[in-house]
């Protein structure tokens, strides 16, 4: 039968199920499809923090969303256009982001008594009116799966499986989506066991034939590629730019890469990355602990590597004490903290923003440490380089804030022109540097440079560069123990002045600021940090298109801040700093520029929703400026509508 062709701009589907289902394999494969084909793109996966939760229930659903266009998108989208549901949880638990009219494909085969009960349903929506405003396609994945399926011998359980397979090839047919990719996929991924590899692949292309043969599906979709700037790219997330970051970083260093680490979530996939990279000098140590993997980390930067510790909240608050040392030791140390939702144990697979005042204070005693933080996955790539340049250049332990949504959520990202990377310059001590009353020439490990202020670094065992080190004060210059008070005085001073020195070398804030047909700018300014920058990009674009006046900027150096952000501050009427915590970044900006900036603070363990900021951001500007939307513009833009 001929089926109709509709052109859409995008769409955001999300695959939900039981955690045992393969939603994050079936979300990644269709991800991969739609980088292969060149649409723009952004992913937010989203599991529950056990192994293997209670299947059937709430707290057990798995999903994976997948946001995909034909032009630039920043988000994965607040609402989906289509759910794929495997069970009736994945349903109930997703049910209440929809908007009218979208689509719901559930799989009905598990729409059973026992399974509608641990759902909390009394009843089954599949025959009642409360999916009217849907459009829902009631298939039964699992049976069809079977059945096309058994030449191979598995069991129904097993031939089950392969349902997420199916329901690939069915979306895959919907929005025309390239297989070849993920038929090679699934023939490397279970090549060793002949009878799943090609159960998979023949689920795949069923649930492929289903949508081309099925009257119940008339309509196929077409999202065009994106228009990008000329080069490679590849579909990319937090976490691997962050290890290829850091690889980077050894590279343009010339330093050998010591990660000492120790496994958590959402931070162990860096761990796992890194440990394939031996050929580049790399060395990763899995210890037994958090205290372990920094001071092994420590010790590596102490003998002449890039040191590199990651980790998520808790593990920060136990490194505490070893970030000190680093800061009293003032050797280059990255400390990389992919947050997740707190406090304690908090919620291990979810996103949050809560620990930059851990970052900025979380020591004791006077221990100021540079903060960096990306804005995108893709983005980690970058700040891995940045908090590894400041690390070596300034001899200090350096915070790099990811987050869990950063961290497993994907983008594509382009392949740098490695020869375009910059350069990072150990600067070794190489001889004497200090030529005492005596004439004798000396070296000084507490010497410092006088444009960083970062002491010479010595590799232990060059002759005449022996020196001692540890956590007691140090005497300026000589480095000797010292408890005298004006000494300890300066060196407090000293060792603040040079994390502040840092902002020599960072570049002036950017500010996005339009200027109408006036001549006038805005008057309402959008401050941010890290993964904020998606959602408040979209919405400040739905606010534009609206004919409102907004600015926005992005900061990525959180300690120390950029020299001319008190500035830029001052020249708006009001500051609006959205945050996935309860304001911590407006703390320190209203105690540094004494500017009355406005929180807008969510902590839900999820990203930002687009469209409820774009509603706090129009608030605020018709406060301050008295103008209004103007009625017929174009409220449906990108990923806020």
């Amino acid at each position: 039968m001929t089926k109709q062709v509709k052109q859409l701009d995008r769409v955001i589907i999300r695959f939900a199920g039981d955690s045992g289902d393969g939603m994050q394999l079936t979300g990644d494969r269709f991800t991969q499809q739609s980088a292969t084909f060149g649409n723009d793109l952004s992913t937010l996966p989203n599991f529950p923090a056990e192994i293997r939760a209670p299947a059937g229930t709430l707290p057990g659903v798995s999903s994976f969303q997948v946001h995909f266009a034909d032009h630039d998108i920043l988000t994965p989208g607040d609402s989906p256009d289509v759910l794929v549901a495997m069970n009736p949880a994945a349903l109930k638990a997703n049910l209440q982001d929809l908007k009218k009219g979208a689509t719901i494909i559930v799989d009905s085969h598990d729409f059973t008594g026992r399974n509608l009960s641990k759902a909390g349903y009394d009843h089954n929506p599949l025959e009642t009116d409360e999916l009217d405003e849907f459009a829902v396609h009631s298939v039964d994945l699992t049976s069809m799966t079977v059945e096309a399926v058994k030449e191979f011998g598995l069991s129904r359980k097993d031939a089950g499986r392969a349902k997420n397979m199916f329901a690939l090839g069915l979306l895959s047919w919907m929005y025309g989506r390239p297989v070849d990719p993920t038929i090679a996929f699934l023939e490397r991924r279970f090549a060793k066991v002949p009878d799943i590899r090609d159960a998979n692949v023949t689920a795949f292309k069923a649930g492929w034939n289903f949508g081309e043969t099925t009257e119940a599906f008339v309509v196929q979709y077409e999202v065009k590629p994106a228009p990008m700037p000329t080069g490679r790219y590849r579909n990319i997330t937090g976490n691997l730019a962050l290890a290829y970051g850091l690889v980077a970083s050894s590279v343009q260093s010339g330093l050998p890469l010591f990660l000492g680490s120790y496994p958590i979530t959402p931070a162990s996939d860096v761990l796992h990355e890194l440990s394939r990279h031996k050929r580049f000098g790399v060395t990763t140590f899995q210890a037994e602990d958090e205290i372990a993997g920094i001071g092994a980390a420590l010790g590596a930067a102490f003998g002449g590597s890039l040191g590199v510790t990651t980790t998520s909240g808790p593990g920060v608050a136990l490194k505490s004490e070893t970030i000190g040392l680093g800061v009293m030791l003032e050797l280059p140390l990255v400390v990389v903290d992919i947050q997740r939702g707190g406090p304690s144990t908090g919620l291990p697979t979810k996103t949050e923003q809560a620990d930059l005042l851990q970052a900025m204070f979380g020591r004791n005693g006077e221990a100021p440490v540079p903060i960096v933080a990306p804005r995108s996955p893709a983005d980690c790539f970058d700040a891995a380089l940045e908090a590894a340049r400041i690390a070596v250049t300034y001899r200090t332990p350096v915070m790099l804030l990811s987050d869990g949504y950063l961290a497993n959520g994907s983008e594509p990202w382009q392949i740098p022109d490695v020869e375009q990377l910059p350069r990072i310059e150990p600067g070794f001590a190489t001889g004497p540097n200090h030529t005492g009353e005596d004439g004798e020439s000396a070296f000084w490990p507490y010497l410092r440079d006088d444009e960083t202020l970062a002491r010479p670094w010595a590799v232990p065992g060059t002759k005449g560069l022996e020196h001692r080190i540890g956590g007691l004060e140090k005497n300026d210059g000589t480095g000797n123990i010292s408890y005298d008070p004006a000494n300890h005085d300066f060196m407090v001073h000293t060792r603040a002045a040079k994390v502040e020195r840092v902002a020599e070398s960072v570049p002036p804030t950017e500010v996005d600021d339009p200027v109408g047909p006036d001549g006038q700018g805005a008057r309402v300014l959008v401050l941010g940090w890290g993964s904020t920058y998606g959602p408040i990009g979209a919405a400040v674009r739905h606010v534009r298109n609206t004919g409102l006046r907004v600015a926005q900027a992005h900061l990525r150096h959180l300690n120390p801040f950029p020299k001319d952000l008190g500035e830029v501050l001052k020249r708006y009427d009001a500051v609006l700093v959205p945050e996935m915590n309860l304001g911590q970044l407006s703390m320190l900006l209203r105690a540094k520029y004494l500017v009355d900036v406005v929180g807008y603070n969510r902590v839900r363990g999820l990203p930002l929703r687009a469209a409820e900021l774009a509603e706090a951001i129009t608030d605020l500007v018709e406060t301050q400026t008295g103008d209004e939307p103007v009625p017929g513009g174009n409220h449906e833009t990108e990923e806020v509508r």
